[in-house]
């Protein structure tokens, strides 16, 4: 661990003509740790990942990632960092292997065989590697989305559902690789998901946002605990629906 957080963020603004997306943004996500950005549909979640992954220009505001500024140094980053998402295609015609030899490249690994290899044998890809993208099933999909997301074993991980449209088993086991993995390297993992008991395990630090603003934030326990409730779907719901958490005495 190191003072220096994976992710800063300070009174980030993104408006779209007269929309505010995200409206004085501010968040810190620790370097090491599991941190779930959580909020309603239109909170902001996505336009705020697009800004830390240099794809969307801030109207206002900072943004640092493993202590350098984005987007002006978003060439320095972007190799220490990796993103998947069950909505961005990979191209289809493709084979999983031709995707996967293509990202390794981008990434300038010097034996990229092997990696997809381990890859492949932790995700259960081997019958799929010379399969074409455009054949496999959504679930399918998702394991590759995340082989590539891992391909560079990145020090900064964005997951935007990263367990859509896997069977009970498959998520469970995928969950348990990203625990283990983000363990043996020390990295840090920034995850949204609408799945609440997927963040109640992998979530470290959950962060609320509506209306393009972090509204609160805490431990899993700290916010089952002040908003009196048992799970984080509760917590999400009373955040959605303007409840107030509830006061301690």
């Amino acid at each position: 661990m190191t003072a220096e957080p994976a992710v800063l963020v300070e009174g980030l603004v993104k408006r779209f003509g007269r929309v505010e997306a995200v409206a004085g943004l501010d968040l810190v996500v620790p370097v090491g740790r599991t941190v779930a950005l959580l909020g309603p549909n239109g909170a902001g979640k996505t336009t705020t990942i697009a800004m830390l992954l240099g794809l969307l220009e801030p109207t206002a505001g900072r943004i640092e990632l493993l202590g350098r500024p984005m987007p002006r140094e978003r060439f320095a980053v972007l190799p220490r960092m990796n993103f998947s998402s069950p909505y961005v295609d990979l191209p289809l015609r493709l084979t999983v292997r031709q995707n996967l030899l293509v990202y390794a490249d981008l990434y300038g690994l010097p034996d990229p065989a092997s990696r997809i290899a381990t890859l492949a044998r932790t995700l259960d890809l081997e019958d799929l590697l010379d399969r074409s993208t455009g054949q496999l099933s959504a679930g399918q999909k998702t394991r590759v989305h995340l082989a590539k997301a891992l391909i560079n074993d990145p020090e900064l991980l964005v997951l935007d559902e990263p367990t859509a449209s896997l069977d009970p088993d498959s998520a469970d086991r995928l969950r348990a690789h990203l625990r283990c993995w983000r363990e043996q390297k020390g990295a840090t993992v920034l995850l949204a998901s609408h799945n609440m008991g997927e963040v109640e395990r992998l979530a470290d630090i959950v962060l609320l946002m509506k209306a393009g603003k972090l509204v609160d934030q805490g431990t899993p326990g700290e916010l089952l605990a002040r908003y009196g409730r048992t799970t984080l779907e509760e917590v999400f719901l009373d955040v959605a629906r303007d409840r107030r958490a509830a006061r301690v005495a």
